[in-house]
């Protein structure tokens, strides 16, 4: 399999990292620090097409392939793994529910402004009481009168309140377990549906995440996304795909804390030289250096399958594993080269180390893609 970039790839590299340098560079610690989702800079984004990266031209998407789609993510990430972040959630959760599996109507009228990015999608599944076990789901939607009324509540979800449409996994026949899970969708402004609490975080600040809650949220019939009592069947294949993108965004992390720390080692003189003279660091950087190689083509590798219409979920998952454990050891490493300065705000390091962890958890923990990896191998004897 040929994973080399072609030069219009590389060219989509440059245009995204000098976009990503000018733009959010200069105010990574502000957004940190205050906890602030830059809306603003979503009309930019959506200049640059990273809005809809992946969705068809004629929903006003830029068309992307997979692998194009990791190189933006990846890029965004080396910067500003919250922004990544952001942008990841609404391409491959929200709006990729939609395109996946909305009717054309549907994607009419919320796909087209999400892919635009005159609106921003926000994906719920996570509850309290319900992360990796589905099956566990309390929000429940009934029939009532012309359409669906929803109860219930949702947990740790990105543009929980910043987001202008949801898509919510709700469940309408409990008898039948995670197939017995519809999909629904739900704007912002809708009675009954509110956002709760905002999550005070280690890391990933400027990425919005709160609590979502549906109180007699009467929605109408068409709003149901996809076939009933088929929304986590639905939602898997969503989760194959986005994790994908996890995957990029861990890889460009890995790649922007280890780009700090060999600058730094190489900046840094004791004993006379500078430390990245030394052994012991020159070992972590080579070592780092080859495991985010290795991680960006298992990366590649699925983003490549996809593009050939091929299931991925055995890669997918192997490639946010590999990518989201490694890029805790760089991060981890990054700080530790960085010594006493790697534990203070003035040096992104800390930032790295703090945003990092959040990628063995989101999208499917580790011990979930381990899960996901086993049933395949066993599936393949």
């Amino acid at each position: 399999m040929d994973v080399r970039l072609s030069d219009d790839q590389e060219l989509l590299r440059r245009s995204i990292r000098e976009f990503a340098m000018r733009e959010i560079r200069p105010h990574v610690m502000e957004w940190d620090e205050a906890q602030h989702f830059p809306a603003e800079l979503v009309p930019k984004l959506a200049d640059l097409g990273l809005m809809g990266m992946q969705f068809p031209v004629q929903y006003g998407g830029a068309g992307l392939s997979a692998v194009d789609y990791c190189i933006c993510i990846e890029e965004l990430a080396r910067v500003d793994p919250s922004v990544a972040l952001s942008v990841a959630a609404h391409n491959g959760l929200g709006a990729a529910h939609i395109a996946l599996f909305g009717s054309e109507a549907q994607k009419q009228r919320y796909l087209v402004p999400l892919a635009r990015g005159e609106r921003l999608a926000a994906w719920g599944l996570t509850e309290s009481s319900s992360g990796s076990d589905a099956a566990a789901m309390r929000t429940r939607a009934t029939r009532g009168r012309d359409g669906w009324v929803l109860n219930g509540a949702k947990q740790f979800i990105t543009h929980g309140r910043d987001g202008d449409v949801i898509v919510v996994m709700a469940v309408t026949n409990r008898a039948k377990g995670t197939r017995g899970i519809s999909a629904f969708i739900v704007e912002k402004g809708t009675p009954g549906f509110r956002a709760g609490k905002k999550e005070n975080k280690l890391g990933m600040r400027a990425s919005e995440t709160s609590e979502v809650v549906f109180e007699d949220c009467h929605i109408p019939a068409g709003q149901l996304l996809g076939v009933e009592d088929q929304g986590f069947i639905n939602t898997l294949q969503v989760l194959d795909a986005g994790r994908i993108g996890i995957a990029a965004l861990a890889v460009g992390l890995a790649q922007g804390a280890h780009d700090v720390a060999r600058d730094y080692a190489f900046e840094r003189r004791q004993f006379g030289q500078s430390i990245g003279a030394f052994q012991s660091i020159r070992a972590k950087l080579v070592d780092n250096t080859t495991r985010i190689e290795a991680a960006r083509l298992l990366t590649y590798r699925a983003a490549v399958m996809k593009d050939q219409g091929r299931r991925t979920t055995l890669e997918s998952a192997m490639a946010k594993l590999y990518s989201s454990e490694i890029a805790v050891r760089v991060a981890e490493d990054g700080v530790q080269i960085h010594g006493g300065y790697g534990f203070v705000k003035d040096y992104p390091a800390e930032k790295f180390f703090r945003d990092v962890k959040l990628t063995t958890i989101g999208e499917g923990t580790s011990e979930i893609q381990r899960l996901v990896i086993a049933r395949q191998l066993l599936l393949a004897n």
